[in-house]
């Protein structure tokens, strides 16, 4: 069954905006006209009214757009069920996730997805953790590996895997004697990530101790800021698996400040109306086995 007509459809009818709703179903603004063009002549009424301005259901696109909810999701449940028959899951499943993860968390996940679940094929792609969440929202990716922010999406389910403590590096070679007293602090170069988690407690770090850092570089990605501080640019701030997993941990040297940075849980995000799908529910409990190891 071709469904891709009516969730082109369904998007626009939620977002009432062509630009809006071809960028999100990855699609050219042409082709989300024709295909809702074709769907208007193939029932012989209009849909939506559509003007330079504006764009609006008619009573007979809000009739369609309840049969087409509930045509996809019975056409889900009926998916679903046939999927859960078969012998052997197969088919393909994305995973998006950070450098660090991929070698943090991933390899056990997919070592033992891989033995149980041979036929399914994995889609990896890798890149800044601050877009994991977003990724799965839009539909580019099923499954990502990230950390929880403070305010979970509507709509998200979140599996932790890990803590991680936050903590402040130094090139090896600083002088403890100079990064001693708190005063120092405003005058020590820093750098930062440039947004996310870690910037945030970070912030909030600085903000609680009256402190005005002096930012250096903002950065994006934890492993060029451990780079940058094994260089002698200034201090840094990245997770405990960054440095964990770093070629340059020997380089840089744990600051111990009091009181420490707030740690944070680092794990699996998916849709949750998404986790009714064997692949994505067969990938979510590896958890409940134990499967990660690092």
């Amino acid at each position: 069954m071709d469904t891709r007509t009516l969730r082109l459809f369904l998007s626009l009818a939620d977002t009432l905006h062509f630009g809006r709703s071809s960028e999100a179903c990855h699609v050219s603004p042409s082709t989300l006209s024709r295909a809702i063009k074709q769907l208007e002549d193939s029932l012989g009424v209009e849909l939506f009214l559509r003007d330079n301005r504006s764009v609006q259901l008619t009573p007979e696109g809000v009739r369609f757009a309840q049969y087409a909810r509930e045509a996809l999701q019975q056409w889900e449940q009926v998916r679903h069920s046939l999927l859960e028959s078969a012998s052997e899951l197969q088919g393909e499943i994305s995973v998006y996730c950070s450098v660090t993860a991929s070698y943090s968390f991933l390899y056990s996940l997919l070592s033992q997805f891989r033995q149980q679940y041979p036929r399914v094929e994995i889609k990896l792609h890798t890149g800044d953790p601050e877009h994991a969440i977003a990724r799965v929202q839009s539909g580019r990716e099923e499954i990502s590996i990230a950390a929880r922010p403070a305010h979970l999406p509507t709509g998200v389910a979140f599996r932790p895997i890990d803590r991680t403590p936050l903590l402040f590096i130094a090139p090896a070679s600083e002088s403890s004697e100079a990064l001693s007293d708190e005063a120092h602090w405003s005058r020590q170069p820093m750098i930062l990530p440039e947004s996310g988690i870690s910037r945030d407690r970070v912030n909030q770090w600085f903000s609680r101790r009256h402190i005005q850092p002096r930012i250096y570089a903002q950065v994006a990605g934890n492993e060029a800021i451990v780079s940058m501080v094994s260089l002698g640019f200034g201090i840094g701030v990245v997770p405990q698996i960054v440095l964990d997993n770093s070629p340059l941990a020997d380089r840089v040297r744990v600051l111990p400040v009091s009181p420490a940075l707030e740690p944070y849980e680092i794990g699996l995000f998916a849709l949750e109306r998404k986790l009714r799908s064997p692949l994505i529910r067969a990938f979510w409990s590896l958890l409940d086995n134990g499967a990660v190891t690092h």
